[in-house]
């Protein structure tokens, strides 16, 4: 894979592409566009929205190349993340500091974390 036109490049580098974070944006949900890290480096993905106060909870989610997608974590900006049990390691992070963004961090990326992220926003029941 090459990195994209106006992106980072990838010269220089020994280590191969291991985070791709492709944007999904709907309504009013944005998240960071296209992410390139390098094994054993920190991946930080960005969500914010415009739905207003009510829609505080957050998950995030990631779909790997022929897999179904699935749920890493649940956050709102009062509590704890509440990780997935396959995503319950150190390498994980998440950071919900207000009602409308929040942040995903996958640490010391490894082979099995490329795929696509993304995040969705849901109001309190």
């Amino acid at each position: 894979m090459t990195p994209p036109a106006g992106g980072g490049s990838t010269e220089g580098k020994s280590n191969i592409m291991q985070c791709v974070f492709l944007c999904v944006s709907f309504a009013s949900v944005t998240q960071t566009d296209i992410l390139w890290e390098s094994e054993g480096e920190n991946a930080t993905m960005h969500c914010s929205h415009t739905y207003g106060a009510l829609y505080y909870q957050m998950y995030w989610y990631r779909q790997r190349p022929g897999e179904n997608v699935r749920q890493i974590v649940f956050i709102t900006p009062d509590t704890s993340p509440d990780f997935e049990s396959d995503f319950k390691t150190k390498r994980f992070g998440a950071t919900k500091l207000n009602f409308e963004s929040g942040t995903l961090t996958v640490g010391e990326l490894q082979p099995g974390d490329s795929g696509v992220y993304f995040c969705a926003v849901s109001e309190t029941q």
